[in-house]
């Protein structure tokens, strides 16, 4: 698995059996956001170490580009999928499933800001539950702590 790149990390990971429902269940029911969970991991993984500050700074900007891109499109694309609209349905499923497309983008554009606002390789490597718990207290919320370390495990 890459850890140089956090992108190519964070579709491995999210790619592993479970994950993705774990993931959708933190962030739908705990009010988490995952991008920022899967830097976590990566900070972790990649033996970069943040203080306090950068993980609150990272989380500051990560909860700037959710509010502003991710969760309006998020909100449009649940939108499109639920609610009742005029016209034929494969209009609007296509319509959905552009928003889809740009909805991940501005996931991937968060995880790129994160990369590059993120410190160099420069120690041991800490605990990804560690890493995850810290990042959940920089987002704020009480995620439970059995999915968080079910997720440091998927990651492991």
């Amino acid at each position: 698995m890459s850890r140089e790149a956090l992108w190519p990390y964070a579709l491995e990971v999210y790619g592993r059996p479970g994950a993705e429902a774990l993931l959708l269940e933190l962030q739908d029911a705990h009010g988490q956001c995952v991008p920022f969970l899967l830097w976590a991991l990566w900070m972790s993984a990649s033996d970069r170490l943040a203080d306090a500050a950068t993980v609150r700074s990272a989380a500051e900007l990560a909860r700037a580009w959710q509010d502003a891109a991710i969760a309006p499109l998020r909100r449009l694309r649940r939108e499109l999928k639920t609610a009742p609209a005029p016209g034929p349905r494969p209009p609007r499923e296509r319509l959905r499933e552009g928003v889809k497309g740009l909805e991940l983008e501005a996931e991937r554009m968060l995880l790129q800001m994160l990369q590059e606002a993120s410190p160099a390789p420069e120690g041991p490597q800490i605990a990804l539950l560690v890493g995850l718990q810290r990042a959940a207290e920089a987002w704020g919320g009480d995620p439970p702590s059995d999915l968080m370390a079910r997720l440091a495990e998927l990651a492991a």
